[in-house]
C-alpha cells in the first residue's frame, strides 16, 4: 500500500469515529416505554475496532514518514514540520499586512478632520511581496509531498 493510499484511509476513519460517537450519544438514552435508534453498545464496540485499526495506520503512517527521505528537505517528517512552519508565518505576514493596511472593520469607519490619522506602521507591499514568495514556497512544498505520498511504500 502507498503512504498516499494509508492517508486516505486515516481520514476515512476519522470520519467514521466521528460518525460513530455522534450515533452513540443519539442513543446512549431513550426514554423509558420506547426503543433508542440504535444499540448504543454495538455501536461502541465498533468504535473499538475502528479505533484499533486507525492507531495502527496511524503508527504506520508516522513510522513511514519519519523514514521515507524528500529531495533536500530530510525525511517526511522534516518536511511536514517545514509545511507547518510555512503556514503559520504565512498567515502571521499576511495578517501583518491587513492590519497595516486598515483591512478589516476598523477601515470602514469614516475618518473626520477632527481625528488623528493612522498611519501604517510595517511596510504593507513588502509584508504582501514576502507573503507570496511564502505562498510560492508552500505550494511547491506540498506539491513535494504529495509526490513523496503517492510514491512511498507504507512501512509495517
Amino acid at each position: 500500500m502507498k503512504l498516499g493510499e494509508a492517508l486516505t484511509e486515516r481520514a476515512e476513519a476519522a470520519r467514521r469515529v466521528e460518525q460513530l460517537r455522534t450515533r452513540i450519544n443519539g442513543s446512549a438514552r431513550y426514554q423509558e416505554g420506547e426503543l433508542p435508534p440504535e444499540d448504543a453498545a454495538v455501536l461502541l464496540t465498533e468504535l473499538d475496532q475502528v479505533l484499533d485499526n486507525l492507531e495502527t495506520l496511524i503508527r504506520r503512517i508516522n513510522r513511514t514518514n519519519a523514514t521515507v527521505p524528500v529531495d533536500d528537505l530530510g525525511t517526511l517528517t522534516d518536511a511536514l514540520a517545514r509545511r507547518d512552519v510555512l503556514r503559520l508565518r504565512h498567515a502571521a505576514i499576511t495578517a501583518a499586512a491587513d492590519a497595516a493596511a486598515g483591512s478589516g472593520r476598523a477601515h470602514l469607519a469614516r475618518q473626520l478632520r477632527s481625528e488623528l490619522k493612522m498611519l501604517a506602521a510595517l511596510p504593507v507591499a513588502e509584508l504582501r511581496e514576502r507573503a507570496d514568495g511564502l505562498a510560492g514556497q508552500l505550494r511547491e512544498l506540498e506539491v513535494r509531498i504529495q509526490r513523496t505520498n503517492w510514491e512511498a511504500d507504507l512501512l509495517d
